[in-house]
């Protein structure tokens, strides 16, 4: 059983010894000139003003949360597509219900105001 897994392990210490090595050589080789520009935080170019942590506005995750969701439909409608002569009707039937829920979490999302801006 060891065996079938043998290629796999070779591989795996293979790519971990040279990712190390990789590492350790970049480390000994590489220009260090450290200055006080590059050792400061960095925001977005302008000075750090506040505490790094600092609540943020449940919209921003609510925001990913919606692009995930509805960017996994996208996923989910090309192999679907391909494949729809192949899976029939049953398929087809599958895939409207899959997009009514959707469209239904849409509708309330939009109505909650959650995709509103302020």
């Amino acid at each position: 059983m060891l065996a079938n897994y043998l290629p796999i392990l070779i591989f795996l210490f293979v790519s971990l010894g040279l990712g190390c090595m990789l590492f350790v050589i970049g480390y000994f080789l590489g220009p260090n000139r450290p200055d006080s520009e590059k050792e400061s935080p960095y925001e977005c170019g302008f000075a750090a003003f506040e505490d790094a942590r600092m609540q943020f506005d449940v919209r921003y995750y609510l925001v990913a949360i919606l692009f995930i969701i509805f960017d996994l439909e996208i996923a989910f409608l090309f192999p679907w597509a391909v494949a729809l002569e192949s899976i029939g009707m049953a398929g087809f039937w599958a895939m409207m219900i899959f997009l009514g829920v959707l469209v239904v979490g849409f509708i309330y999302e939009w109505r909650r105001g959650a995709l509103e801006w302020e």
